[in-house]
């Protein structure tokens, strides 16, 4: 197979000089990974995602003229209208405060990772992204979790109209509806969502980790998730660990 169709063609947009260049170099470093094209502003990345078409778009939340998230949902539009591409969006951002995490979910970005990330992480965060799988930021998940908990479901933006978490796809709703989660499940469910470990979960609810295992291959069966952080992103979203 030719080599160049195994890599992944990434974009950046980002509007700090510096920290662009950075993110291109290291990142043009991984063997697996392209870097296809970055823009310095908003309005300039989404026409160059129109244009290049890249597997994974890697997008600040705080660009100048066009926010990061405002850029996700218009892209998503495009997506929707059948003028975009298969393209993923990743949100890098500094902030992990309740309204641009949620805004973020909301503008239906795939991955979210706070810009302390390492480059390993990253990379990592952009394969799982590639490949289909959500990446949530542990500190991002514990936000999301604690507006879950208080019942914020949505968020008002800088147009003064609500924004509301996405909920999972029709087919998962349906999966659910015929295979509910047990009460148990949603409480080893939430756990995970809060970043606990099956030995960690085991000891909270005095069970063995050989049945927290088998509970957790349950979930990720019925949320059809590929592996917890995707588990735990579906299940912010629909608001299953309220």
């Amino acid at each position: 197979m030719n080599a160049e169709h195994d890599e992944i063609s990434i974009v950046l947009i980002e509007d700090h000089d510096l920290t662009r260049v950075g993110l291109r170099t290291a990142l043009q470093a991984q063997a697996a990974i392209r870097v296809a094209g970055e823009a310095a502003n908003g309005t300039q990345g989404l026409k160059l995602l129109e244009t290049v078409k890249p597997n994974v778009a890697i997008v600040d939340i705080g660009l100048p003229d066009m926010d990061g998230i405002e850029l996700t949902r218009k892209f998503r539009q495009l997506q929707a209208e059948g003028e975009g591409n298969q393209t993923r969006v990743l949100i890098l951002t500094m902030h992990d405060t309740e309204d641009a995490v949620l805004a973020a979910f909301a503008a239906g970005a795939d991955s979210y990772c706070m810009k302390d990330i390492s480059i390993d992480k990253l990379a990592e965060a952009i394969q799982a992204t590639h490949g289909g799988n959500a990446w949530i930021d542990p500190a991002i998940a514990n936000v999301v979790l604690r507006e879950v908990r208080q019942g914020t479901i949505g968020i008002q933006s800088g147009q003064n109209k609500t924004v509301s978490i996405s909920a999972v796809e029709p087919e998962y709703e349906q999966v659910l509806e015929s295979s509910p989660l047990t009460e148990r499940e949603l409480e080893i469910l939430e756990l995970i969502v809060a970043g606990c470990s099956n030995a960690a979960i085991a000891e909270k609810l005095y069970i063995t980790v050989g049945t927290v295992k088998t509970h957790v291959r349950n979930i990720l069966n019925k949320l059809c998730a590929n592996d917890r952080t995707e588990a735990a992103v579906r299940a912010l979203r629909s608001g299953l660990v309220a």
